[in-house]
């Protein structure tokens, strides 16, 4: 069994640093390896991300495009057959926010749409932020109810 006070890391593992600036006999003293002069010889010298030597770089080359819209209201999308398949498990007659939270169709913070994919079997409330018209025609036509809550 070896000795563990003599581990020592595998040849070429461990890479000593270069130590500039101590004096001529090392070969790096002096300039400490960074010639005469210039931009690049300068202490703390970082060029800066996308900088080209001065020229105008890429980034301001090409145009600017597109526009966000300051006032978007962002919903998640919930189709008519998660819901009724939500309402089959759980054996629900009224959906709402709080009963897509707690079975994990949405996470807490969403705004939630109402989508018009799939059918449903019977009669069902649902509660939600917005609808789509067809969602909404859709669980009308079966008997049901919608109701728009507002967001928090």
């Amino acid at each position: 069994m070896e000795d563990l006070s003599k581990l020592k890391p595998a040849r070429g593992a461990v890479k000593t640093n270069k130590r500039v600036g101590r004096g001529q006999g090392s070969g790096y003293g002096g300039t400490s390896g960074k010639g005469h002069k210039g931009q690049k010889a300068d202490t703390g010298y970082n060029r800066r991300r996308g900088f080209e030597g001065g020229q105008t770089p890429l980034v301001r080359r090409l145009p600017k495009f597109g526009f966000t819209n300051p006032t978007r209201v962002e919903y998640k999308g919930i189709n008519l057959d998660a819901i009724q398949a939500l309402a089959d498990k759980a054996n629900l007659k009224a959906v709402d926010i709080e009963a897509l939270r707690k079975h994990g169709l949405i996470s807490s913070n969403d705004l939630v749409k109402v989508l018009g994919r799939g059918e449903l079997k019977g009669a069902l409330e649902v509660k939600a932020h917005a609808f789509s018209a067809t969602a909404k025609a859709a669980i009308e036509a079966k008997g049901g109810k919608t109701e728009v809550v507002a967001a928090k």
